[in-house]
């Protein structure tokens, strides 16, 4: 019997794969606990829309975050800070205030998750930082903090 996998499972196969299995194991296991459905020519259309739908769902992800990288490459991020003696800033730069002040100098949201830092910033000086977004599309910016 053809059935297109719902779940993932072990050693059949993975969510959205169409199988040839025997009549028994997709009756009494597969179809009975909700893992597949039989592979009528109505399910087979169904699962070739959503598998078209998650792909232009990726490619239009992928473009949206190649726009921001083409923005924010090279780009430098100036923050202001509060030092005491000895040039030590009062707290530290993280990822979560360098994306804050993407949003307001460059106008382009960036997730605090996607920005790595080396380490947290606690000094004045030029850093670099790098975001990764999905897709493999990644950039680099300069990081400037300066005295407020």
């Amino acid at each position: 019997m053809k059935v297109i996998l719902l779940k993932d499972v072990k050693g059949s196969g993975k969510a959205g794969d169409t199988l040839n299995v025997a009549d028994g194991y997709a009756r009494n296991f597969l179809l009975a606990k909700g893992f597949a459905i039989e592979a009528t020519a109505k399910n087979m259309n169904d699962l070739a829309g959503k598998k078209a739908s998650a792909q232009h769902k990726l490619d239009v992800e992928k473009a949206e975050n190649e726009k921001i990288a083409s923005v924010l490459e090279g780009k430098e991020v100036v923050i202001k800070a509060k030092a005491g003696q000895g040039g030590k800033l009062f707290g530290a730069v993280t990822s979560s205030t360098v994306a804050d002040a993407v949003k307001v100098q460059f106008s382009q949201v960036v997730d605090k998750k996607k920005i790595n830092l080396s380490s947290d910033i606690k000094s004045y000086g030029d850093f670099s930082a790098v975001i990764k977004m999905s897709q493999g599309v990644s950039c680099t910016i300069k990081v400037k903090v300066v005295e407020e």
